[in-house]
């Protein structure tokens, strides 16, 4: 029997970053599913404040090369990976010069939101996708943590429905305490739209919110976990009301174990 496949959509993984409880779990719940002998694939933006050279990032040539166009204009796709000798782990990263190149990750050093973190999050959701389909690797199970990937589930939903390498993957969505109070670009409905959403059916991102972006999330995935013992309480509202089974809140060390029991149980069904 072939091994569950696992594929993990991160916003945070430490080391990259700097420690959080997001990039804990990011860090430490694909080493524990890989023991508990599932196969995996881990995906996070690389950031422009990764050093690339202490955590030995390197280029994939064969998967990297391809254009994504976002908003009429071309966006090189590059993608890297790095180990976590310890636990015999490899990162994917999605990269671009446009989008992750610069010193900071959703603000400016003047605290100030970057326009383009709507183009950021299109371009990362695709990224991985692309790549998914280049390795021809059809995931059982989609685990997405954070706000930066959630544009996956509606990708797999609306835009990729019919294809076979996603048909059967059930979608996983983490939710954490980390949203934020600005407003995305005016245009981000329209790039959507431009992405292959039906423009009839924009979900929440009208919002052009955390929140409406969290909504549209919970609509798209198949079970929710809240990540963090304290989330947005709208989003928590909106997750509860939605019908879909939510995993509490799990604290400590318990953390992937109980996750990898509540995947076995999705595998299942």
């Amino acid at each position: 029997m072939d091994k569950p496949k696992i594929l993990y959509v991160a916003q945070e993984i430490t080391p990259y970053l700097p420690e959080s409880h997001m990039g804990l779990i990011g860090r430490k719940l694909p080493q524990f599913t890989q023991e508990s002998k599932k196969e995996i694939r881990t995906f996070m933006p690389r950031f422009g404040v990764i050093n690339e050279r202490r955590h030995q990032l390197h280029e994939v040539i064969r998967l990297s090369g391809m254009n994504l166009i976002i908003n009429d204009m071309d966006h090189p796709l590059i993608i890297k990976v790095a180990s976590i000798q310890s636990a015999r782990m490899q990162v994917y990263f999605i990269d671009n010069e446009d989008y992750f190149h610069r010193k900071f990750i959703f603000h400016s050093k003047t605290n100030k939101f970057f326009k383009d973190n709507d183009e950021r999050a299109i371009f990362y959701a695709r990224g991985v996708i692309e790549t998914v389909k280049k390795l021809g690797w059809a995931p059982d199970i989609i685990h997405v943590h954070g706000w930066f990937g959630s544009l996956v589930p509606m990708y797999l939903r609306k835009i990729f429905q019919d294809n076979p390498l996603f048909n059967e993957s059930k979608i996983v969505l983490s939710l954490y305490n980390d949203g934020f109070d600005d407003k995305l670009d005016s245009k981000f409905v329209d790039k959507l739209v431009h992405e292959g959403l039906n423009s009839e059916e924009t979900l929440h991102y009208n919002e052009k919110t955390y929140v409406g972006m969290m909504k549209s999330a919970i609509d798209m995935s198949d079970v929710l976990i809240f990540g963090e013992k304290e989330i947005p309480s709208e989003v928590e509202e909106y997750a509860k009301a939605s019908g879909k089974r939510i995993l509490p809140y799990v604290e400590g060390d318990d953390c992937a174990k109980t996750y990898n029991e509540f995947y076995d149980e999705l595998l299942e069904g």
